[in-house]
């Protein structure tokens, strides 16, 4: 049994949905980051989605795009992103661990030759922001090689006939989108997402739900959690934190902190 199935099937026998925070790898630095993803951890995150820096992140919004330039500027490359995950996977062997990035630097590495070290480096899924589905068969064929999880975007506008292609190719979990555009902090303009979970749940083998993209509040959590999803991705409001707080690694820690554990208890369903 893989993490994420581990994962999954303990939440679902404690009633509970899973926390995903996402985190760009490096952010602020190494050290930091390091102490922020031990932090999350600690304070109830059930699995890490982790972003590879890049300097032309399409799918992500301003925050998470400030986060890249942060990592950037203190000197983290490709290779550094590698050592900073495999010491966090040498710490927390349980944890399941996401990559997303964009299909230039995979490319660029040479597309065998990165799902190698990201099996290497105990990865379990990755998911290509850019890439779309029709255009991945090469990519899907090695990632399944590799025994690493191919994760799909579901946007809120999905045809029937694109719900289906990603029930099938979509493995460890599906990423369902709140809304169109790029991440960041929701406004409030929910988007019901009910009919799009129930098609993908009535199809056969389709995995578990992350819904993602402008969640911020443990009320949203909350009210998600009862459509059907199993879990919820959270990035922008996560790196907001470091950003407000950039001139006190002890604040980001604290904050976070207290962050991560109010939307971990309202992902408790009972």
């Amino acid at each position: 049994m893989n993490r994420y199935q581990q994962m999954f099937d303990k939440l679902s026998k404690n009633k509970e949905g899973a926390l995903v925070p996402f985190l760009t790898i490096g952010d602020p630095n190494g050290n930091i980051f390091m102490n922020i993803v031990d932090t999350i951890i600690e304070a109830g995150a059930d699995a890490l989605e982790l972003g590879i820096p890049f300097s032309d992140p399409l799918a992500d919004g301003p925050i998470i795009q400030n986060s890249m330039k942060r990592s950037l500027l203190s000197g983290i490359t490709l290779k550094l992103a590698f050592n900073l995950v495999e010491k966090i996977r040498l710490k927390h062997p349980k944890i399941p661990i996401g990559l997303l990035t964009y299909a230039n630097l995979i490319f660029q590495y040479g597309i065998n030759a990165f799902y190698s070290y990201c099996m290497h480096i105990g990865i379990d899924s990755i998911l290509i922001a850019d890439l779309p589905l029709e255009e991945s068969s090469t990519f899907y064929k090695i990632s399944k090689r590799k025994n690493i999880k191919m994760v799909f975007i579901c946007p809120p506008n999905a045809t029937k006939h694109l719900l289906q292609k990603i029930s099938i190719y979509s493995k460890g979990y599906i990423y369902l989108l709140s809304r169109p555009g790029v991440t960041g902090i929701n406004p409030g303009h929910d988007i019901c997402l009910t009919e799009i979970i129930q098609i993908l749940k009535n199809k056969k083998n389709t995995p578990p739900i992350l819904q993602g993209f402008g969640i911020s509040k443990p009320n949203q959590v909350r009210k998600i959690l009862t459509t059907g999803v199993a879990g919820i991705i959270i990035g922008s409001a996560v790196i907001k934190i470091i950003e407000q707080n950039i001139d006190s690694p002890i604040k980001i820690l604290t904050n976070i902190k207290k962050y991560i554990i109010n939307i971990k208890l309202a992902t408790h369903l009972n």
